[in-house]
């Protein structure tokens, strides 16, 4: 299932009326593995609450909750109706935030399986996205970034041009999760709140 972090709700666009107060933009955090217990998770965390301080709506897509009916054999030719909630989760969203770690010199498979399993050309077309990398080496997940950067450009999304890259992450994270590193949680606030104000450019 969609994990409840923040719920999930469909919202109408930018400046559309609402009983006392405009609704916010839904930027979704797409947490970029399935692996349990992964620094992922925290990390994609933490962004969806940048993203809520900054004024704007977030809610977490956890590759990890991937329903089991999404990897039968003949899901590519025929996407299981379990996969809708997902599907309609990333046509409603003003803008991708992924949460990418960096496995083998790469992204994650089941994050490529995701975004083969998106409708095409729609899911990710002029959509705003950005990027988080991390890993436990020194280099923060750069290569994994710069191969799904592809994999978006591909299917024609926004780029947004300034991604973070927390390397050495196992060291920088506490029993709860949080990131213990100051420089490194500027860098991630700074790269979110950058990109929350991207979404709101583009779709103004």
């Amino acid at each position: 299932m969609v994990t409840a972090d923040a719920g999930l709700v469909r919202l109408a666009p930018r400046g559309a009326e609402s009983p006392g107060k405009e609704l916010a933009a839904m930027i979704v955090v797409l947490s970029g593995t399935n692996r349990p217990d992964a620094k992922t998770r925290h990390i994609s965390r933490r962004c969806a609450e940048i993203v809520r301080v900054e004024g704007e709506e977030a809610t977490v897509l956890d590759l990890g909750d991937l329903p089991a009916a999404v990897f039968a054999p003949g899901a590519y030719a025929d996407t299981p109706p379990e996969f809708a909630t997902w599907q309609q989760a990333i046509l409603d969203a003003h803008g991708i935030l992924a949460v990418v770690p960096e496995y083998n010199g790469s992204f994650p498979g089941v994050l490529k399986y995701f975004l083969d399993l998106l409708r095409f050309p729609e899911s990710l077309y002029e959509k705003p996205c950005g990027f988080i990398g991390l890993a436990s080496g020194r280099y923060g997940g750069v290569r994994a970034v710069e191969q799904l950067e592809m994999v978006f450009q591909y299917r024609q999304a926004h780029l947004y041009g300034r991604r973070c890259f927390l390397a050495g992450i196992h060291q920088h994270l506490d029993a709860e999760g949080s990131l213990v590193d100051p420089a490194l949680e500027t860098r991630l606030r700074d790269t979110v709140s950058g990109f929350v104000e991207f979404c709101r450019r583009l779709s103004d």
